[in-house]
């Protein structure tokens, strides 16, 4: 009986240490997910700058990306997946510019034209 009890009070840790392990798995770098689609043009303690080509109806899986500047070379139309499944279809226009906060997300390019888009990570203070 005294077995049970502790294999019960360990179940919740267990799960909760099982759930974590699936996010981090599941947060790993755009780098690492979609190596085709992103090229690092400069890297140092402070940014990482990213060249990113999608093409129509191509996807990017569940990846983490940090606080950045999204700056498009080209106008899209991109399918935004967050992890909790919810979905946003975002228009954006040639030299539009905008900032994006630390997020996890999976990416589709919905649209007839290539997503060329230049990204800049913020890696923190100096």
């Amino acid at each position: 009986m005294r077995k049970l009890v502790l294999v019960a009070k360990y179940i919740p840790w267990a799960v909760t240490v099982m759930l974590l392990a699936v996010n981090v798995a599941m947060a790993q770098d755009a780098l690492k997910v979609a190596p085709k689609n992103y090229k690092v043009l400069l890297e140092n303690q402070r940014v990482r700058v990213l060249d990113l080509h999608i093409r129509p109806s191509e996807k990017i899986p569940m990846h983490s990306q940090l606080a950045s500047v999204n700056y498009y070379l080209s106008g899209c139309r991109i399918k935004a997946t967050l992890p909790n499944g919810k979905t946003t279809e975002l228009d954006r226009t040639e030299g539009e510019t905008l900032f994006s906060e630390a997020g996890m997300h999976a990416a589709e390019n919905v649209g007839h034209t290539d997503v060329h888009v230049l990204i800049v990570e913020l890696k923190g203070r100096p």
